[in-house]
């Protein structure tokens, strides 16, 4: 009942549909929250096969649902934003594209992390499915999330009701294209990207006069304690067994002239961890720290914290993904292996969490094979493969999107058997 091979034998049958697709996402890009043509493309092509549609679900959101006889219920979902960056990579679909952001001010805008590869095989997916009803049973659901970059989307699909609008999953999947080598597929059980916070801090001194520093708090002096200090949370307060990572990001320049002590500087700082008690842990630690060198400083006001971006860490359900990982490897052979834990985080999980579904989240190789196997060789692989948010990062076209549709099509399947 569940045939892979007749699915799949349709494949060639849309490899020139499929490519044409992606290189028309991949030069009209969409920033976070104004993925308006991609969500109405999407819409479009899932009505045409048979899908019951839904739009305009937490903003863009796109949800397409097939009900193909008594079984169980998979959803699969890809991200569709794009990122302000001016592309560098000389292709011939490369984007030109420029829009207005959030603040008003216009950027250029790429699919700098793939999220036009994780569409167009999720659509050329359904479609498949949606032509050889015959080889599975159940109900399919490919829903088409907005933006995961600013990590807004997913929740707003879930506060758009999107529980109450679909079928409840029995399992939800997601994958992402990675600079690994094209033609590859990865899974891992447990936790398989890490959680992420970004905290600002403003810290407040006491201006004056540059040449009266025993008149003024330098707030600028009490940023650079703060930094060296909180270096200590990951390396004296964070077991080498955890991982935990927290960088320091942009500082806001005090002041307006060289001869000005300011009133205030601000950090933002960026935390990441795998495990909910280190994270805890860490947090705890920067407002401790933090106030301390305030108090030392003697700072006229406790420091300010503002948290934003919050994103859960991404842990893979060991069953759902040991289902998958099977399927894979009875179909891509040794093209299939175990994902690395990845220090990036996103929010796919809430999408699954708030669905009340478990979980599976893999990598997909798309950096070209041979580039990656030379770059491998002279361990030149952090400066020759370009990564993900690069205005160099383009998955090679073959085999990446055939390999990223199978995968979603194995993994449905085996999914919607069971195990």
């Amino acid at each position: 009942m569940y045939d892979v091979a007749e699915i799949l034998g349709r494949l060639d049958d849309i490899r020139s549909w499929q490519e044409d697709l992606y290189r028309h996402l991949h030069a009209h890009p969409e920033l976070s929250r104004q993925e308006h043509a991609t969500a109405a493309l999407v819409a479009r092509d899932l009505r045409e096969w048979g899908y019951e549609v839904l739009e305009h679900v937490g903003g863009t959101g796109v949800v397409g649902v097939l009900e193909n006889g008594p079984g169980r219920t998979v959803l699969v979902r890809a991200d569709m934003d794009a990122l302000p960056v001016r592309e560098a990579t000389g292709l011939d679909y490369a984007s030109t594209v420029t829009a207005v952001d959030a603040t008003g001010a216009t950027v250029p805008v790429m699919h700098a992390c793939g999220h036009d590869v994780h569409v167009s095989c999720l659509l050329s997916a359904a479609r498949l499915l949606a032509a050889a009803r015959s080889a599975w049973s159940g109900t399919f659901a490919a829903l088409f999330q907005p933006d995961e970059e600013l990590v807004g989307g997913a929740q707003a699909m879930i506060d758009d009701g999107l529980a109450a609008a679909v079928p409840r999953p029995d399992v939800a999947l997601a994958q992402h294209v990675l600079p690994l080598p094209a033609g590859t597929v990865w899974t891992r059980p447990g936790p398989v990207l890490s959680s992420a916070d970004t905290v600002r801090i403003t810290l407040t001194g006491r201006g004056a006069h540059g040449s009266m520093p025993q008149d003024a708090v330098d707030p600028v002096v009490l940023a650079a304690a703060v930094v060296l200090r909180l270096q200590t949370l990951v390396s004296r307060e964070t077991s080498p067994h955890d991982f935990a990572c927290r960088r320091s990001g942009r500082r806001s320049r005090g002041g307006s002239a060289a001869n000005i002590i300011p009133e205030r500087a601000e950090l933002e700082i960026s935390v990441r961890t795998y495990e909910a008690e280190v994270r805890r842990r860490l947090l705890d630690g920067l407002e401790r720290v933090v106030t301390a060198e305030c108090r030392a400083s003697d700072a006229p006001t406790p420091p300010r914290f503002e948290y934003s971006a919050h994103c859960r860490a991404t842990v893979n359900d060991p069953r759902v993904t040991a289902i998958v990982a099977e399927a894979f490897g009875a179909h891509f052979g040794a093209a299939a292996s175990e994902l690395e834990r990845q220090t990036a985080s996103e929010d796919f999980a809430v999408i699954a969490d708030g669905l009340g579904a478990p979980y599976t989240y893999w990598g997909l190789g798309g950096i070209d094979p041979g580039l990656y196997g030379r770059a491998s060789v002279a361990r030149r692989l952090t400066t020759d493969v370009p990564v993900l948010h690069s205005p160099h990062f383009a998955p090679v076209i073959r085999p990446t999107l055939a390999t990223g549709t199978e995968a979603i099509v194995v993994a449905t399947l085996a999914c919607l058997r069971g195990g």
